[in-house]
């Protein structure tokens, strides 16, 4: 039986943190799991990371393996039994290939939409530069930071571990029917953040009920250097 959908390296992983007010969340969310909270606040993080190597069903995907993701996401957990499951709903999901796009909305129903992105990385001794940008509607859009290259791990009940620490996918299928799949990697280290750029058109890219993120600053930005990934073929509609 085939247990791996999709295996990858996920690499260069930047998260924008901002709180937000959970009423606004409520139509985004699935069915059968609840929000999850750090410390009594609500969070959305706008993502960039780099997807390499990447392959479905342990066929590599030629051309097509390597590409930016761009992504907006908010935390959730799903209680079976003694066992909480944390995970992730996406508001929406970018990469800059259209047949990429197509084959995560049709395998998995999620809300992906292809646009042009670029990423641009440096290096010194002692630090990296790691930037995404995407064009939506005629603006380019962009996402950076300027980190330490010392590696560190994350603190216990730490934010970063909170963010970072969501091994599972739901999807909103309608008002009556969920989805959920598992996502496995290591534990991340992460790398302190010295600076950080966010130019974002939250309206165009998500919509309306998000368009007062373009001018609020983020609660954290973080950085992680990532893994190896893979995602479970397996999904349980609930």
């Amino acid at each position: 039986m085939i247990n791996t959908f999709l295996s990858a390296r996920w690499e260069n992983l930047i998260m924008a943190n901002y709180a937000i007010n959970p009423e606004i969340l409520k139509p985004y969310l699935p069915q059968g799991v609840e929000f999850d909270f750090y410390k009594n606040e609500m969070f959305v993080s706008l993502v960039g990371f780099m997807f390499k190597r990447t392959s479905l069903f342990g066929v590599p995907i030629p051309f097509l393996g390597t590409f930016e993701e761009v992504n907006l996401r908010f935390y959730v957990k799903r209680t079976e039994g003694d066992t909480i499951k944390r995970g992730v709903v996406f508001i929406n999901e970018t990469v800059p290939y259209k047949l990429v796009a197509w084959v995560a909305n049709k395998l998995y129903h999620e809300h992906y939409i292809a646009i042009p992105t670029t990423n641009r990385m440096s290096r010194t001794e002692r630090s990296q530069h790691i930037a995404y940008d995407w064009r939506m509607n005629g603006k380019w859009n962009r996402l950076a930071a300027h980190t330490v290259l010392e590696k560190e791990v994350m603190d216990a009940g730490s934010i970063e571990e909170f963010i970072f620490e969501h091994y599972y996918g739901y999807t909103k299928i309608n008002e009556r029917c969920s989805q959920e799949y598992c996502v496995n990697h290591p534990t991340w280290q992460v790398n302190k953040v010295l600076d950080y750029a966010v130019d974002c058109d939250f309206s165009s890219m998500y919509g309306h009920d998000f368009a007062f993120l373009s001018n609020q600053q983020p609660t954290s930005v973080m950085v992680a250097a990532g893994s190896p990934v893979t995602v479970n073929w397996k999904r349980t509609l609930f």
